[in-house]
């Protein structure tokens, strides 16, 4: 098996996550996918796959906490790989608590932590989250997929697995309103409520800053013009430095007070430039509708 020329992939993450979604993204680029395999099995199944004529050159696995104990030998699993000059890259599907909990009443599926410990839904992803810290932090790519829907995930891993000789970086742009809570899971974090609010406009209240109305009420202002023409700058110049540095993924949160004014027109403005100088973004608005 030692020096195979083969591209392994491993899935893991959080239960509801997405990992199904993923193996069957990658599966249609070519990958021979297995799901639910223990850590210990998976150096088993790339020997196999070395023992053909020309061999399995793409295997994806997804391996997570339903294998009980024995996924605890995942990190063993990759360094022994490692040894024998294989290397594998770990692919961490993960969505917010929240989100995770809503798909699992949604399908009225019973999480595998559940029955096993005796817990809610709620107690057994806040379990199983401590219990993947460690393989998160060791993955080479982490997908967020709470607010993307299974079309927008699949983009995700095709961008990724064939663009993964440049580097490439994902980027998300994400709205929000403070009120409704702050947005963690984010790289960049900027607030604008410094900028003039169209709340307090009755023709503009009931508007959101996807509207052109809200947009040119925000943007006419002075201060407003300086405050958005600076932030771009910043991020025009910071984002080849995060590709530089072989990030796979870049999120960039615009927060104000509730989530639908002044948050949603900056980081559409901040999704337009991106978009214009040819990077992979997103955007997306989390409380724009509450």
């Amino acid at each position: 098996m030692e020096g195979y020329d083969l591209d392994l992939i491993i899935i893991t993450g959080m239960s509801g996550a997405g990992k199904s979604q993923a193996a069957d993204a990658l599966e249609d680029i070519g990958y021979y996918c297995i799901d639910n395999i223990p850590p210990v099995l998976i150096e088993a199944i790339v020997d196999l796959g070395s023992r053909g004529q020309k061999g399995l050159s793409k295997i994806a696995v997804i391996t997570d906490l339903r294998g009980g104990e024995m996924f605890n030998e995942i990190e063993k699993t990759i360094n022994s790989l490692k040894e024998k000059k294989i290397n594998p890259k770990v692919l961490f599907l993960d969505a917010s608590d929240t989100e995770l909990a809503r798909r699992y009443r949604e399908n009225r599926r019973i999480h595998p932590l559940s029955a096993a410990n005796n817990m809610s839904v709620s107690e057994a992803i806040m379990l199983e989250r401590e219990n993947l810290l460690s393989i998160k932090a060791r993955a080479d790519y982490v997908i967020d997929t709470t607010f993307l829907s299974t079309r927008q995930l699949k983009q995700q891993i095709l961008d990724i697995f064939l663009k993964d000789s440049k580097k490439s970086m994902k980027i998300q742009c994400i709205s929000f309103g403070n009120k409704f809570g702050p947005f963690y899971d984010a790289d960049l974090v900027f607030d604008v409520r410094c900028l003039p609010n169209p709340f307090y406009e009755e023709s503009l209240k009931n508007l959101t800053g996807k509207d052109r109305e809200v947009r040119d009420y925000i943007m006419e202002q002075e201060q407003s013009k300086e405050f958005v023409k600076r932030l771009l700058s910043l991020i025009e110049y910071s984002v080849p430095l995060y590709i530089k540095e072989g990030k796979s993924r870049l999120v960039i949160a615009v927060g104000c007070t509730g989530g639908k004014h002044r948050s949603v027109t900056v980081a559409m403005l901040i999704y337009d430039m991106l978009k214009s100088f040819g990077y992979d973004v997103s955007i997306a608005h989390r409380d724009i509708e509450k």
